[in-house]
């Protein structure tokens, strides 16, 4: 089954569904992994009843970081602020399918953090964000 989820990390990864950037953009926020030189930005233009209805990122990075990003883009297409803003670390790591350790979960959560990080209008993301509730 990992093999299944390693093909899908890899296929976001060669073609993201979200890369490029808004403009206008209604959230924007960017941040990296200072471990590994990871860097993500996160666009998101949201309505007026708070649905997120158009998303994008740019960035540079591994696969890990790269997909990770695509596919929660994917996830939170359609949704909410509100319902972003109850995102888990759990809820990404289902979303890419396999085991990580330490160094690789960091990568895997880099755009979780920039994600609520832009949404609850913070001036900097923190690794606080994207912990065990």
């Amino acid at each position: 089954m990992d093999d299944l989820y390693r093909e899908v990390i890899i296929e976001h990864y060669k073609n993201p569904d979200h890369r490029g950037r808004l403009d206008p953009h209604d959230i924007s926020f960017e941040d990296e992994n200072p471990l590994c030189g990871d860097h993500i930005r996160i666009d998101l233009r949201v309505d007026e009843d708070g649905k997120i209805t158009d998303v994008a990122f740019d960035g540079h990075g591994c696969a890990i970081s790269q997909s990770s990003a695509d596919l929660l883009l994917d996830s939170v297409l359609g949704k909410t602020v509100d319902e972003v803003k109850k995102l888990t670390k759990a809820d990404v790591l289902d979303l890419l399918g396999i085991e990580l350790g330490p160094v690789r979960l960091k990568c895997a959560l880099l755009p979780l953090k920039i994600l609520k990080a832009g949404v609850y209008g913070l001036g900097e993301a923190s690794d606080s964000l994207v912990e065990d509730e």
